[in-house]
């Protein structure tokens, strides 16, 4: 392997099958309450919810771009530049700092690792929604010494398919009570 090869840092996006589940889940949820807004006469109008629609996505979108920088130096989560620090920020920690990856279960009973750091008592979450997650867990594992074998992603992706494929049967009944809705000789509607 040349000089090259080696300083070039290794990036991992979290995976486009979880990206699409959630946005397809978002819109699934958010699309028709503008049109059940105009059917039911609410006093909200169904502008002001395309509106928050539109701007809940790119919070959304910021928090689903997320990714792991791997480089000879250190381990590092970034987003993009337009994705506010208030809002989400990354963090970095050296290789030389980590002490050790301590195991946590969440409250559904998966597990989670936590970088654990030789100088501070903060914990750095190791990713676990990446493309690429075993090759990410073996360069942890070379650059620590940490033996990560036991390791494994929090979800499955096969739960992702699960939820993507109830994400599209719930799309389906959108479309139902859109054109319910639209086609509604008492309605009219405004966009």
């Amino acid at each position: 392997m040349s000089l090259n090869q080696q300083t070039q840092p290794t990036i991992f996006p979290i995976s486009p099958l979880i990206r699409i589940t959630l946005m397809g889940l978002y819109l699934a949820l958010m699309i028709p309450l503008p049109f059940l807004a105009q059917i039911s006469s609410t006093a909200v109008s169904p502008v002001l919810l395309w509106v928050g629609i539109g701007l809940g996505i790119i919070p959304l979108f910021g928090l689903l771009s997320e990714k792991v920088i791997v480089d000879e130096e250190k381990i590092q989560i970034a987003y993009p530049v337009w994705v506010p620090r208030f809002f989400r920020k990354g963090w970095e920690l050296p290789w030389k700092e980590v002490k050790d990856l301590k195991m946590r279960t969440t409250g559904q009973g998966g597990l989670v690792y936590y970088f654990v750091s030789k100088s501070s008592p903060k914990a750095y979450l190791l990713p676990m929604r990446v493309v690429g997650f075993n090759r990410l867990v073996k360069l942890v594992e070379t650059h620590t010494g940490i033996n990560t074998q036991d390791i494994r992603p929090l979800a499955q992706p096969w739960m992702y398919l699960i939820l993507l494929g109830l994400t599209l049967l719930l799309l389906l009944m959108d479309g139902w009570v859109i054109a319910t809705a639209v086609l509604s000789p008492s309605t009219t509607y405004l966009i």
